[in-house]
């Protein structure tokens, strides 16, 4: 696992910093989101843009650190120990700061970026439709121009923020132009006319985020507001390639943090509880799952680290597209595994709200769904694994040849003859 000395100086630092945030978020706030009374607390969002601990990785010309995103994974295991909402809100900084901070006019930095790292402006991301789903580029909201402006109508759903978010990052088709991915553009909605909320879902865990589904009917969106400006026009599919690099790291980060928590608490139960005359720690039914889930948390902050630090290096397009798609798998379902594990060792109690691990339950099973399904995750994976195997000539050792019958051509048939 990272340790003190392991980590950077940077990196421990915003580690301490964000134990320090952690610390300080009200137990009634977790409890009033869970229980749906909150949505949507901006108040949180400003604590943070105050502790200048929003936005890490953007340049401090628009008020974040110019940090790695190694860094920023440390910073979102800390956070994740808060289960998926919270987390969800800060990465929304990250991930729709993204999209300005590469492909945004410096007008629109100045606009939407630097409130939105202070704190000050909040933001959503629509990207999924009734109908689309994984399939992006099914998506039907159509952008049709209008002098100096476009009229935005379709919908979009599972928008956390849809009901308290100031301005929305949202994937629209150019009307007229035939190709999806040439017609594809991004746009920066203010709410205002044309933008409603049509149903805010009730959600198994993960809630307080105001979770809903939109509906734009003629919603005017100004030449201003279209990333990048007049340039951006058709650039929504490269802007939801490079997207995907904080959607599914983000996630991956913080699904560590509470893998953490769940099992911390279960380690410490099993380390008082008693039966049969023993602390249960002693029974390698439970130390089995204890020591299962320490290494599977260990081996996915470890993958999670590779993935930041080959976004950061700047790896092939493709190879970020792997390893961030694997650690989003791995660090998932490692959690979700992890929390298990926990519930399991504190037992009948673990199934109350007597201790935390039932909402954390509740919130890791959707981080296997949430930025892409893991099973959208094995094709990324496998097709980018293909993708480099099949592109490049074959290098070092031969080991197919080290088999004693490798020299019998006739014997691999393959069938394509």
């Amino acid at each position: 696992m990272l340790t003190p000395r392991t980590l950077t100086p940077q990196a421990l630092a915003i580690r301490n910093e964000m134990r320090e945030l952690v610390a300080a978020v009200p137990r009634q706030l977790l409890l009033d989101m869970d229980a749906e009374k909150a949505s949507f607390p901006k108040e949180f969002l400003a604590d943070v843009g105050r502790r200048n601990l929003l936005g890490l990785r953007f340049d401090p010309r628009w008020g974040g650190r110019g940090l790695p995103w190694t860094v920023e994974m440390v910073a979102l295991e800390e956070l994740g120990v808060l289960g998926t909402s919270l987390p969800c809100l800060w990465s929304l900084i990250s991930i729709v700061g993204e999209a300005i901070h590469e492909f945004g006019t410096e007008e629109q930095k100045q606009r939407f970026l630097v409130p939105m790292l202070r704190g000050e402006l909040t933001v959503a991301e629509a990207l999924t439709e009734p109908r689309g789903g994984s399939d992006f580029f099914a998506a039907t909201t159509v952008a049709r121009r209008h002098g100096d402006d476009f009229l935005l109508t379709g919908q979009k759903r599972f928008v956390v923020g849809a009901e308290g978010a100031d301005v929305l990052l949202v994937y629209g088709r150019l009307e007229g132009a035939a190709d999806p991915k040439r017609a594809m553009t991004a746009f920066l909605v203010e709410r205002g006319p044309g933008v409603e909320v049509h149903h805010v879902y009730g959600l198994m865990g993960t809630r307080g985020g105001g979770t809903g589904r939109l509906v734009f009917k003629d919603a005017r969106v100004p030449l201003a507001n279209v990333l990048g400006g007049e340039e951006g026009l058709g650039r929504g599919t490269e802007v939801f390639h490079r997207m995907m690099v904080p959607e599914r790291l983000t996630s991956a980060g913080g699904a560590v943090g509470m893998g953490r928590a769940a099992i911390e608490i279960a380690a410490r139960y099993a380390d008082r509880r008693h039966a049969f005359g023993e602390k249960i720690r002693r029974f390698e039914g439970v130390s089995f799952k204890i020591s299962e889930s320490v290494t599977l948390l260990d081996a996915a902050r470890a993958l999670n680290h590779g993935a930041a630090r080959a976004a950061d290096v700047g790896e092939e397009a493709n190879t970020v597209r792997r390893l961030v798609s694997e650690a989003k798998k791995f660090a998932t379902e490692a959690a979700w595994r992890v929390v298990n594990h926990a519930m399991q060792i504190l037992g009948g109690i673990g199934y109350t709200n007597i201790y935390p691990v039932e909402r954390l339950l509740r919130d890791t099973r959707l981080i296997t769904i949430w930025t892409g399904t893991n099973e959208i995750m094995d094709l990324v994976i496998q097709h980018e694994y293909y993708r480099e195997l099949l592109g490049r000539p074959a290098t070092g050792r031969d080991v197919e040849a080290d088999a004693a019958g490798a020299h019998l051509a006739g014997e691999k048939v393959f069938g394509d003859e």
